[in-house]
């Protein structure tokens, strides 16, 4: 049985960010009030030469498609008179996907849809609770971007699906890939603490995505901040789902609880990465899941290009539910292969993976990456997605607006999807490429 992804979060994310405001244009300024008009814009083009039996809409043979999008609106803050800050947002999206729709099929190429993305109101402290440290109270509430730690559970609700899947049921405007839109609907979300020590985030979410079974969650945090490191502690409540969207897999959400403890900085060693998160899920119906990984990593910062290596491993049970997890450090981080991770799979459920990351910056403006993986399925029974990936990237920053980011990736599976894979027709080595544009104006 193959298991459908439908977790889906941007490989980009990282470049956006979670509250940043990206390409902000100062409209109005002065010593307490700031109000900017915001654009960001995305346009990306992508082939593979194979294609993946998840959704049951494709064909053997290749796809080319493209996608995009464009997100507009208005952002402020403002000051209180020394009672802290008020801030807010609001802005539209507009997204499209052309062509022959991804290589898995959760596209069609017929999507186009603009729908509010941004509408949230906040406060935050200023100096008002000084042993919580600046802005040690921030509350907030409206749609907007939630990220927990390292993105491994929840960062955003960014699965993109288009027509392609259910007769467009779950169609959420498409660019599937670039996972345009990235807010959840429905938040209230209390933040405990400054930038340093001891701090908590206590939060209400509730989805509209219809892929994702509409979830509503009680989502709580514990964290230390230190300069050697973050130690942090999550739980996830799913308090419940609309059944009708849900599959059989997602079925299992209503009364899901997640607990996990994470970790991540040097120790206090310059140049050293060190990262590591271990998650337990208990479910109603099929029992205990967990999942967990290690990461170290080196920065020769005395070396020409400033290179940098890392080794990680990971590991989830058959029927852990990765929930909305994403990407926070840039290519490879919890979507693990540009095909594997987004197309092909395992999506982070009912696999091991060794993974590997070289990256270098041989001028101020550029840099360029190898990512390698390998996967190991734990029940072939629930379908066999064994196989390894090799990808080959650059991030050059042409100008202050402009990022320019071209890929290469060669996916060779063990299994077609007649031998229990995904791959359509064969198990041939797959080569995939995209390249993709981000500007803010």
């Amino acid at each position: 049985m193959v298991r459908s992804p439908l977790f889906r979060l941007s490989t980009l994310a990282l470049l956006i960010g979670a509250t940043a405001q990206v390409g902000a244009y100062e409209l109005y300024a002065d010593d307490d009030t700031h109000l900017n008009a915001n654009l960001e814009a995305m346009f990306g083009l992508f082939h593979s030469q194979e294609n993946y039996a998840i959704t049951g809409t494709k064909d053997e043979g290749s796809s080319s498609w493209r996608e995009g999008y464009a997100k507009y609106g208005l952002s402020f803050d403002q000051g209180l008179s020394g009672a802290g800050t008020g801030y807010g947002a609001f802005g539209l999206l507009s997204s499209g996907t052309w062509g022959d729709g991804d290589a898995a099929g959760f596209t069609d190429g017929s999507e186009r849809t603009t729908k509010i993305e941004d509408a949230y109101l906040g406060w935050r402290s200023g100096k008002l609770f000084e042993a919580l440290g600046e802005d040690g109270v921030d509350l907030s509430f409206g749609r907007q971007m939630i990220v927990v730690g390292d993105g491994f559970l929840i960062n955003g609700d960014a699965l993109n699906l288009g027509e392609g899947l259910a007769d467009g049921e779950f169609d959420r405007g498409g660019a599937y890939y670039l996972a345009a839109r990235k807010n959840f609907d429905q938040t209230a979300v209390l933040r405990l603490g400054g930038q340093t020590g001891w701090r908590s985030d206590l939060m209400w979410l509730k989805s509209d995505n219809r892929a994702q079974a509409k979830p509503e969650m009680l989502v709580g945090t514990l964290e230390h901040v230190a300069d050697a490191g973050t130690i942090g502690l999550t739980a996830i409540d799913i308090r419940d789902i609309d059944e009708q969207y849900a599959s059989p897999f997602q079925a299992e959400r209503a009364g899901l609880k997640t607990y996990s403890l994470r970790g991540q900085g040097n120790a206090g060693v310059e140049n050293l990465f060190l990262s590591g998160e271990y998650a337990w899920q208990d479910k109603k119906q099929s029992g205990n899941e967990d999942a967990w990984y290690l990461e170290a990593g080196w920065t020769f910062a005395d070396t020409p290009w400033n290179p940098s290596a890392s080794y990680r491993y990971s590991r989830f049970s058959e029927a852990f539910d990765p929930l909305f997890f994403g990407l926070s450090r840039g290519f490879g981080t919890w979507f693990q292969g540009e095909v594997a991770g987004n197309y092909a799979g395992p999506f982070n459920s009912n696999t091991a993976v060794h993974h590997v990351a070289l990256k270098a910056s041989p001028l101020e403006n550029l840099s360029v990456g190898a990512l390698w993986f390998d996967f190991n399925t734990l029940d072939t029974d629930l379908g066999n997605f064994d196989g390894r990936e090799l990808d080959l990237y650059a991030e050059w920053a042409v100008s202050e607006s402009l990022v320019v980011m071209p890929l290469v990736g060669l996916y060779q599976p063990d299994k077609s999807a007649a031998e229990g894979g995904t791959q359509l027709g064969n198990d041939d080595r797959n080569l995939y490429s995209q390249l993709v544009f981000f500007t803010t104006f």
